[in-house]
């Protein structure tokens, strides 16, 4: 073993508390428990819990990843934003299948989106650009609003002893079908 390795699994990985999360009690839709997630994220003062990971495919079915700020959870999905020739833009115009990862460490949580992303309208993303704190009074054309709508939505709870609480969402004509497992994967 190295002593880099060594280093690496002796780090903290979770706060000595963590949430409770009871898969015995799930809604019948994942949006409002999303909301709350993230509220709760919010309120922990977790640095940025607006944040998340954005993953587009490019025209090879590679993987893309980057770092973005959410604009909006609601019942059309995950709303997210970018200049559509930007290389997000470009890839969701090739193939609009996206994935929008959540991670809030101090919480053991991890929340993942995964669908097709949508373009919102012209308004929509008209009122986004002019919302942002650099907005200079001149609008910008190439901005747009895409509302990642999942097919699938996967709450993760970690504990300490590995025995992860676990939610997972599919939709399906007229709803969603919810599975939890205590603990994931096992």
């Amino acid at each position: 073993m190295s002593e880099f390795r060594d280093g690496l699994r002796a780090l903290p990985v979770f706060p000595e508390e963590l949430p409770a999360f009871d898969c015995s009690a799930l809604p019948g839709e994942p949006m409002g428990m999303a909301r709350e997630w993230l509220a709760t994220a919010i309120a922990s003062g977790e640095r940025a819990p607006h944040a998340a990971a954005f993953i587009t495919v490019d025209e090879r079915g590679r993987p893309a990843t980057r770092s973005l700020t959410i604009r909006d959870i609601d019942e059309r999905g995950v709303h997210v934003a970018s200049r559509r020739s930007s290389r997000k833009g470009r890839q969701l115009a090739l193939n609009p299948t996206a994935s929008v990862f959540f991670y809030w460490r101090e919480l053991g949580r991890q929340l993942e989106f995964v669908g097709t992303a949508v373009p919102l309208s012209a308004e929509e993303s008209l009122n986004d650009w002019c919302e942002r704190p650099t907005y200079s009074g001149l609008d910008e054309p190439d901005w747009q609003v895409w509302a990642v709508r999942p097919d699938r939505v996967e709450f993760l709870q970690a504990s300490h002893d590995r025995a992860h609480r676990q939610a997972i969402y599919r939709r399906r004509p007229g709803g969603w079908d919810v599975t939890g497992s205590e603990p994931a994967g096992r």
